[in-house]
């Protein structure tokens, strides 16, 4: 009986190794926006780079297979990937449950803060929280208050944001009585058109957003107001997978804990957002 004992466990040990390698010297095909600077973007000579394009990388070789990076669309990508166009999302995508329906995800391996963006001559430049930061699920009575007291201010603008993202959801579930929301189909456009006087203020990623405001011709925009998260702005952002794909979920999340533990993800943020968007424990 003990034989067989041993040779059950050692089945069963055999199980799980072959479950963790299970991607291992396979191409992983992984889909990105291409226009999402500084998480990925489309540079010289038509080649993704950014901060998830450096990722990607880092985690197939710690999976120990081949990393093929392939720009998409941002409104058509969660469809494309159930199609098995690809096989997994880096694009800057946040977990919320509307998503969840749809496809899993990753551990997180980003976090970071979302709000508005005016010009430095606006109003809205003096929007309540500036420099600050509140989570709407761990003090929900800040994040009322703060959104009461944008609401003054904000009354009868016009508000861009990228379409089918959690900034937008944002601002439907809070805003959209005071406000009138124009959608982009990327954050450039929306970018443009704030420069241009087309839009009040934006709301996105502080990440992204940033990286506009480096650029000379957008010297006059400022980030105004608190910075959110939480909420309708999902739990972090992560690797998108088909569901059924339960192999190469348990590799990302084996990856990403070992680029979290060794400090890859905290030097990578710094590298390309100036400050550590390791994710939250």
């Amino acid at each position: 009986m003990k034989i067989f004992k041993v040779i059950g466990l050692s089945i069963l040990a055999s199980a799980f190794a072959i479950g963790g390698a299970a991607a291992q010297g396979k191409t992983v095909k992984i889909a990105t926006e291409g226009a999402y600077a500084p998480w990925n973007f489309t540079g010289a000579g038509g080649k993704l780079e950014g901060f998830e394009i450096d990722l990607a990388n880092d985690l197939c070789a710690r999976m120990k297979v081949t990393c093929e990076i392939v720009a998409q669309d941002w409104d058509g990508i969660i469809p494309a990937l159930n199609a098995k166009k690809y096989d997994a999302i880096m694009a800057g995508m946040n977990i919320t449950d509307k998503r969840l329906e749809a496809i899993a995800f990753s551990r997180p391996y980003a976090s970071g803060l979302h709000g508005f963006a005016t010009m430095k001559d606006s109003p809205l430049a003096k929007l309540a929280g500036t420099g600050e930061r509140v989570n709407v699920d761990k003090d929900p009575v800040a994040a009322e208050k703060l959104i009461n007291e944008w609401k003054t201010l904000l009354k009868g603008k016009t508000v861009g944001t990228q379409s089918s993202t959690v900034n937008g959801a944002f601002l439907e579930k809070y805003l959209k009585d005071v406000i009138t929301i124009r959608e982009y189909k990327t954050t450039e456009q929306h970018d443009l058109d704030l420069a241009a006087g087309r839009v009040d203020a934006i709301f996105a990623a502080h990440s992204s957003m940033k990286a506009t405001i480096d650029q000379p011709e957008f010297k006059n925009m400022m980030i105004a107001g608190a910075g959110v998260s939480g909420g309708p702005l999902g739990r972090g952002v992560a690797v998108g997978l088909r569901k059924d794909d339960a192999d190469l979920k348990t590799a990302f999340d084996t990856a990403i804990q070992g680029a979290i533990a060794d400090g890859t993800i905290q030097k990578l943020t710094q590298k390309w957002f100036k400050v550590d968007m390791s994710p939250q424990s």
